[in-house]
């Protein structure tokens, strides 16, 4: 579990990084789908979850 926070918080940090210097290509790709990977294997992946469908849900209200 440590392993994978820290590893959450090494690639997001990569990702807000290269998303601010608007450096887009392979590179960020494989980051972006690591922070992903490793995102969705710490507990935030329930909470993240039920956001995602709450506002899926809300749109047609709209």
């Amino acid at each position: 579990m440590a392993v994978t926070v820290s590893l959450v918080l090494l690639f997001g940090l990569v990702l807000f990084f290269l998303l601010r210097s608007k450096t887009l290509g392979y590179g960020s790709a494989f980051v972006a789908a690591m922070f992903g990977f490793f995102l969705a294997s710490t507990g935030a992946s329930g909470p993240i979850n039920e956001l995602t469908a709450a506002v899926i849900n809300a749109i047609p209200n709209l």
